[in-house]
């Protein structure tokens, strides 16, 4: 069966419509990103793709050609074996490679010649990659947003996990982004991924939501850890209406203890992450912290991090960011417990529902 092409414009449209995605790539180009629900089938893995090159450079293209067709030649082999001798006749896959030429050809030729319903697509994953950052404003500006506004700690996430437990529409950007957007903010053994991964997965989340209910995201910077909000979603979220939620002192120091136990667990690395804060809180300041935390005395820290560091500068951001902070709907947490937070979640969605503006857990 021929095989079919496709722009890079029309596959994001239609990217459900396949039955599956097809990365004919190397496994590291893969890792640091890849069209949503790609499986890899590497038509040159990651050493032959070295090899080839090189050998297109030292040696020559004929001899470069020859040796890796006979290693694309197995590779493809060995994935029809492993992953496609099951597929009925009217599978549709979607297959793209680095510019759409040789390694995703090869493959989409072999398996429009079994009989499959094969497309390419056209430019392959540099055209993807330049529609998808041009398609992300349009998903951006479709959506309404409703921000949960509220100082460190104050279970903004868990209270976005707890939106989510009850149906609603939830865009966790610190989930996507594997961190914590703040300089202690980093995951232990969790690497973040790449910025054009991470561009990826905010596109992908935005395309399956629904516009005509509210998309309920954190009021994040423009950074997550290493990580850049798009712009267009970050104007967006600026200019949306607000939920200021508020936790009391000693439930918020209880729940960063939780939430970070690996800094109680390994106060070296703690001490690590503070360190970072020198040159805005000063050497005498940061020391004082260190010597608590080799004291034990975490919970002060902690404390004394979010009144004197945290709270202040999230205020003067959020104050000077989101326009409709003034106007926020209030959203008092009674404790961190998961019974509140689901209390405070269905108060916030009844709230949408009636279109009211009424204060949820209480009056702040």
């Amino acid at each position: 069966m021929p095989v079919a092409t496709l722009p890079a414009t029309e596959a994001l449209r239609r990217l459900d419509t396949f039955d599956t995605v097809i990365d004919a790539r190397s496994e590291d180009e893969h890792a640091l990103d890849h069209v949503p629900r790609a499986i890899n089938w590497p038509t040159l893995d990651n050493a032959q793709r070295i090899e080839i090159g090189t050998m297109y450079k030292q040696v020559s293209a004929f001899e470069a050609k020859k040796r890796g067709a006979a290693y694309a030649a197995r590779n493809i082999a060995a994935h029809i074996e492993r992953e496609g001798l099951d597929k009925p006749r009217d599978w549709k896959p979607l297959v793209y490679c680095w510019r759409g030429g040789n390694r995703s050809g090869a493959l989409a030729t072999i398996l429009g010649a079994i009989g499959f319903q094969v497309t390419l697509i056209e430019g392959g994953y540099k055209a993807w990659r330049a529609a998808l950052v041009d398609d992300l404003p349009r998903q951006a500006a479709r959506l309404r947003y409703r921000v949960l506004c509220g100082p460190t700690g104050s279970g903004k996430t868990r209270l976005l996990q707890a939106l989510a437990a009850e149906g609603a529409q939830v865009l966790d950007l610190e989930g996507l982004a594997r961190h914590r957007s703040s300089v202690l903010g980093l995951l232990p053994g969790q690497p973040q991924p790449s910025q054009k991964r991470f561009d990826a997965l905010v596109w992908d989340a935005l395309r399956r939501f629904d516009p005509a209910r509210p998309v309920y995201v954190e009021s994040e910077s423009k950074k997550v850890g290493n990580l850049r909000v798009p712009d267009a979603l970050m104007d967006a979220m600026r200019a949306s209406d607000c939920i200021a939620i508020t936790l009391a002192d000693e439930e918020r120091v209880a729940l960063l203890l939780e939430d970070y136990d690996f800094f109680v667990r390994q106060p070296d690395f703690f001490i690590e992450r503070l360190m970072a804060l020198r040159a805005v809180r000063g050497g005498e300041v940061v020391n004082a912290w260190v010597a608590q935390v080799r004291a034990g005395q975490i919970p002060a820290v902690v404390l004394d991090l979010l009144v004197s560091h945290y709270d202040p500068t999230y205020q003067a951001s959020t104050q000077r960011n989101f326009v409709r902070l003034g106007q926020a709907l209030p959203c008092v947490l009674a404790n961190r417990s998961p019974e509140a937070l689901r209390e405070a979640a269905r108060g916030l969605l009844a709230s949408e529902a009636a279109g009211s503006v009424v204060a949820v857990g209480g009056v702040a």
